[in-house]
């Protein structure tokens, strides 16, 4: 087990290795200058801002003490914010995030597995199509749609929620339903085809001959054994929609990381966007890394062939 442990954390920072260096130069390759009003500096202006922020050096030692100053949890200064460290902009406006997705995710899961395992038990009826076309609805209507949609009529129209901004719990409600018709969609197709697969196994007749009832087998064992897929659905998500959403936090006027992402990409802020994009990928492979090692120590199967990669 230590063996496929250590190497899934090898790759886990190679894998952030290869972001960070690819984030780095893909940076200076855009187009465009970090600052905002450089067509009114002067050369000696432009020369002292260089000098400041350590860009009048060559592209390889940025990139070294990029590398360094990450390493050990430093993502630079801001071009646009003078003074301002990357990581002071990025923390608050995570955790307004965090807090968004959460409560997206939960909805999402609980609402999914609620109508996937609908759809299981009544398989071939009119709940399991209703629940079927939900969940095609929720995976075709992007959500930035959705999220106009409801401003309009739940927000405008009918008055029952603020149609935007942050400060009290009505005004996340909006955002959290956008969010959280993806992984609800998402969840209930994960549930609807396992249960389904579960529940034409040999151990559930099993338990119906020893004279339990069938939603006492659904209950105890199918709902059970059909929840393990959904902790690799789980993981990615998860971390996506407590990373921000860009779309969203811009249409709610949230101040989240993904409104600061789109912000620092307008501006050229390079620190801003590489800070924010390490943020996501660290939570990423550890959320990765931590599903790995719940498979390893559910199925040894797994185990096995992770040994032998």
């Amino acid at each position: 087990m230590a063996k496929f442990i250590l190497k899934r954390v090898f790759y886990m920072f190679l894998t952030l290795f290869i972001v960070a260096t690819a984030t780095f130069f893909l940076m200076k390759a855009m187009p465009g200058s970090p600052y905002a009003n450089e067509a009114k500096m002067t050369l000696t202006q432009r020369h002292i801002m260089d000098e400041q922020y350590g860009l009048n050096k060559p592209v390889i030692v940025q990139y070294l003490i990029y590398l360094g100053s990450m390493f050990k949890g430093d993502f630079g200064t801001s071009f646009q914010y003078a003074n301002q460290s990357v990581s002071s902009l990025i923390f608050p406006r995570l955790a307004v995030s965090m807090q968004l997705g959460l409560q997206a995710m939960v909805l999402g899961v609980v609402v999914g597995v609620l109508l996937g395992a609908i759809a299981a038990i009544k398989q071939g009826t009119w709940a399991d199509s209703g629940a079927t076309v939900l969940a095609i609805i929720g995976r075709s209507v992007p959500n930035f749609v959705l999220a106009v949609i409801l401003q309009y009529y739940i927000g405008l129209k009918l008055g029952w929620f603020p149609i935007a901004g942050w400060g009290s719990f009505s005004q996340t409600v909006l955002p959290t339903i956008a969010l959280a018709v993806a992984p609800m969609a998402e969840t209930e197709r994960f549930v609807r085809t396992s249960m389904v697969d579960n529940m034409n196994q040999d151990y559930v007749e099993l338990g119906r001959a020893k004279g339990f009832s069938r939603m006492e087998v659904v209950r105890k064992h199918v709902m059970r054994n059909s929840m393990i897929p959904i902790v690799t659905l789980l993981g990615p998500y998860t971390v996506a929609l407590m990373t921000g959403s860009m779309v969203i936090e811009n249409i709610f006027n949230i101040p989240g990381i993904g409104e600061q992402f789109v912000k620092s990409i307008l501006t050229n802020d390079y620190p801003t966007i590489m800070g924010v994009t390490m943020v996501y990928s660290i939570g990423l492979v550890v959320v990765l890394l931590i599903t790995d090692i719940i498979y390893g120590l559910i199925d040894p199967r797994i185990r096995l062939q992770g040994n032998e990669g």
